[in-house]
């Protein structure tokens, strides 16, 4: 997988207790690499970083990504060969809540990492995850290509808006020069993430699974937005091949890429809910859900993206049909809750399920 890139290397993760960081973290370690966290806490509970104990398993530290002399420090001491930077404030009504917070994560705390990352003196592969959310969503119904414009109309798109402005702005002050030719750097921008082992709050698969396991249906507040959906192992895999590409190809330095799920996983709320209640023994789908009128902030109601770049010079496409991506989410959580299962060996072998997934439809990174 992944031409071997990352056995025997040292990986830092910035924000590896987090719902993504858990799962690149288990994606990392199957691969053979070294994995190294940093994060200021336990985001959620449960966790998924705590229920697959991967304490036990990296080398962690608690650190906030906002102080940027712990943080620098942290890097200059592990000498990453290549670094992930997932660190954020990355729920849209906590910025609402708490726009300074979401502002200070979000554009400084990735200014820190690139400051930390700029000083390093061996090579280093440095990829810096954005959102979807960085661009200015006029709700048109084609994808969001790289070259369109940043922006945003809320404080979260704003603060992912203005990482990337931030990111640029490294590369062409510090990164484009011949002298710092050991560090290289891109982006990864992804959305709608979904699968086992996310218990943060606003999101809707959180929300049906902690609702259905009590016995309760789920309240949602947007029946017909429309999302693209995709299963947490997609824009993982884009984030290690643009790693592994990155490695090899000097021409990638500075570039931005989306990660998305194929046209038709872009699906209502509703009929997300309604494909994922067949696996908690509904009898009528109208049962599991309550639809509630309270809006309290702007959410866009139709974003999706362009994924032609990550093709064109990644060899990169989504892996898993729609039905996969809903039956590996359900099954996670079935087996979490069902409590009889190892959670690590879950989640390794819908891993490898992903994996083979890949290796039959003759992905190049699968190799």
């Amino acid at each position: 997988m992944f031409e071997n890139v990352f056995s025997g290397k040292k990986v830092l993760i910035t924000g590896n207790t987090g719902f993504k960081g858990s799962w690149l973290t288990t994606w990392l370690l199957e691969l053979g690499a070294e994995v190294v966290g940093i994060s200021d806490r336990i985001p959620t509970q449960p966790s998924m970083f705590e229920e697959l104990n991967l304490k036990d398993k990296i080398l962690h530290y608690y650190a906030d990504i906002r102080n940027f002399n712990e943080l620098s420090k942290l890097i200059e001491n592990t000498q990453p060969d290549f670094l992930f930077h997932l660190a954020a404030q990355a729920i849209v009504s906590v910025s609402y809540a708490d726009p300074l917070d979401t502002l200070s994560t979000n554009v400084m705390g990735t200014a820190h990492v690139l400051e930390a990352v700029r000083h390093l003196k061996k090579e280093c592969v440095t990829i810096v995850i954005t959102s979807d959310k960085c661009y200015d969503n006029v709700e048109w119904v084609w994808g969001y290509k790289e070259t369109d414009v940043l922006g945003g109309k809320d404080v979260y798109s704003g603060s992912k808006g203005a990482a990337e402005l931030v990111f640029k702005s490294y590369f062409h002050s510090y990164f484009v020069h011949e002298r710092m030719s050991n560090i290289r750097i891109a982006t990864g921008r992804a959305g709608n993430v979904i699968g086992g082992g996310d218990w943060a709050k606003d999101r809707i698969v959180v929300d049906c699974v902690r609702s259905w396991s009590q016995g309760n249906p789920v309240k949602i507040r947007s029946p017909n937005a429309t999302r693209p959906w995709q299963h947490v192992l997609e824009p993982l895999s884009g984030y290690l091949a643009l790693a592994q590409a990155l490695h090899k190809h000097a021409d990638l330095h500075g570039e931005s890429f989306n990660f998305g799920p194929r046209s038709e996983q872009n699906r209502t709320v509703l009929d997300l809910i309604g494909k994922l209640s067949e696996y908690w023994k509904f009898g009528n789908p109208h049962e599991s859900y309550q639809i509630t009128d309270n809006i309290p902030f702007h959410e866009a109601g139709l974003l999706k993206l362009n994924c032609d770049k990550a093709l064109f010079k990644l060899k990169w496409m989504p892996t898993l049909n729609y039905s996969q991506t809903i039956r590996l989410v359900s099954e996670w959580y079935y087996d979490f809750y069902q409590g009889k299962k190892n959670m690590y060996q879950v989640t390794t072998e819908q891993i490898n399920f992903y994996q083979m997934q890949a290796k039959y439809q003759e992905l190049i990174w699968a190799n």
